[in-house]
């Protein structure tokens, strides 16, 4: 039993990983020589700088690269503390795309994804790297363009692969002593559920792919929805210790940010956790399977967390640590 779920289990979420960071290093390769100077010039005010996170976060695919780009700006003195709270807000919001494009159950398309990929990346390659054609440098550099696009899309498409790969030991997992232990506990208290999606999340440095394998199991009936809920908070707590990671041995400011990483997100899963029955409830309205109410439920709450913290951004005493 341990090997039909470990083995399955650990090639679909190294697949998944593995999607995950090539998009994100192909998206960060587009837009990285215009990221630093976006982040610096477009957050005048803690709605400017939601918007601007919210949009990096949802083009990189990665709330925690735009967390630590925001981190490694304060502290090189490029940017202030209380400029980067918008930023932190926005993130939030931006990463749900990630769990919504996952919950629209695309797996099918992995391969067909997969193959265009591969075709748009061997046209070129030639092209831009050996120059087979008397190419001028605007033409080189759309094509660089499409060339960094296809590599995001084959990530994209692994993604959809490893989820595939992951959601085939569903049964298996339902059948074993220990998550038959775990929801035997979850029963008496959700708080194991939001425990469990921290943990998770803070060893494998990934909110997608912890909430991924939830969706997963929702999908099957695994997984009672609220559980998997309180999963899906717990998971944005353990995704801001990749953040607290980077601003070791920082600046004072570059730490304030990752402590009010913190703050949110551990404040919004406190806030929300009375109320997941509403919140499952709500995400229901317009998701056509569990998969999607999982991700729905993410968006909401992740929306109305940072929206409820926005105007706490305008208090004074945030204005006095402008020279930080």
């Amino acid at each position: 039993m341990l090997i039909a779920i470990a083995l399955p289990m650990a090639l679909g979420f190294a697949i998944f990983l593995s999607g995950m960071k090539l998009m994100e290093l192909a998206l960060h390769q587009l837009a990285g020589p215009h990221l630093n100077r976006v982040l610096h010039r477009s957050t005048a005010t803690p709605l400017h700088g939601l918007a601007v996170g919210t949009a990096t976060t949802a083009f990189l695919q990665s709330s925690t690269a735009v967390t630590v780009i925001a981190i490694g700006l304060v502290n090189a003195g490029l940017l202030t503390f209380p400029r980067t709270l918008g930023i932190i807000l926005g993130t939030n919001i931006g990463t749900c795309l990630t769990t919504e494009l996952i919950g629209l159950s695309l797996n099918k398309l992995a391969l067909p994804l997969l193959a265009v990929s591969l075709v748009v990346w061997l046209i070129t390659v030639p092209l831009t790297e050996f120059r087979l054609a008397s190419l001028r440098s605007t033409a080189l550099h759309k094509l660089a363009i499409i060339r960094s696009g296809s590599v995001a899309l084959g990530g994209f498409s692994m993604l959809l692969a490893g989820m595939a790969v992951m959601q085939t030991v569903g049964p298996d997992v339902q059948q074993s002593s220990m998550f038959s232990w775990f929801l035997d506990k979850s029963q008496t208290s959700l708080w194991w559920g939001l425990a469990a999606g921290a943990l998770l999340t803070a060893v494998v440095h990934s909110s997608a792919a912890v909430i991924g394998i939830i969706m997963g199991f929702a999908s099957i009936g695994a997984m009672p929805l609220e559980l998997g809920v309180a999963v899906v908070l717990g998971a944005n707590v353990g995704t801001c210790v990749t953040a607290l990671l980077a601003s070791i041995g920082g600046s004072k400011s570059g730490q304030f940010v990752a402590w009010s990483h913190v703050a949110l997100n551990a404040g919004g899963a406190l806030l929300f956790m009375p109320f997941i029955g509403q919140l499952a409830d709500a995400s229901g309205w317009l998701a056509h399977s569990p998969a999607s109410q999982i991700a729905h439920s993410q968006t909401l709450f992740n929306v109305a967390s940072s929206l409820i913290a926005l105007p706490l951004c305008y208090l004074p005493v945030f204005r006095k640590l402008q020279s930080a």
